[in-house]
C-alpha cells in the first residue's frame, strides 16, 4: 500500500482537468492505496460545494460522483 499525494491547479474553467486528480484518488483507493489530494491555485475553487456539483469532465464521471467516492473513503483533501 503506498500513500499518494495528488496535485490539482485546475478548477472549473477546464471540467476534465479539474475532475482528473479525484479520478486518479478513485483509482488509488480501489487499488488500495491512500491518495490524499490537494487543490493549489484555480483548483481551490472546487472546495465549494456549489461549484464541484457543476463540473461535469468528459470521459470521466461528474465531479459531484467523485467528490462523494473521496468523501464516503474519507480521502483528505487540502485547499
Amino acid at each position: 500500500m503506498a500513500r499518494l499525494l495528488i496535485i490539482s491547479t485546475h478548477g472549473s474553467e477546464d471540467p476534465t482537468r479539474a475532475g482528473l486528480a479525484f479520478f486518479m484518488a478513485k483509482g488509488a483507493v480501489e487499488a488500495g492505496h491512500k491518495p490524499e489530494i490537494v487543490l493549489a491555485g484555480d483548483a481551490s475553487v472546487l472546495a465549494r460545494k456549489v461549484v464541484a456539483d457543476s463540473v461535469l469532465p468528459l470521459g470521466i464521471p461528474p465531479l459531484k460522483e467523485l467528490v462523494q467516492f473521496a468523501l464516503d473513503n474519507n480521502v483528505p483533501v487540502y485547499t
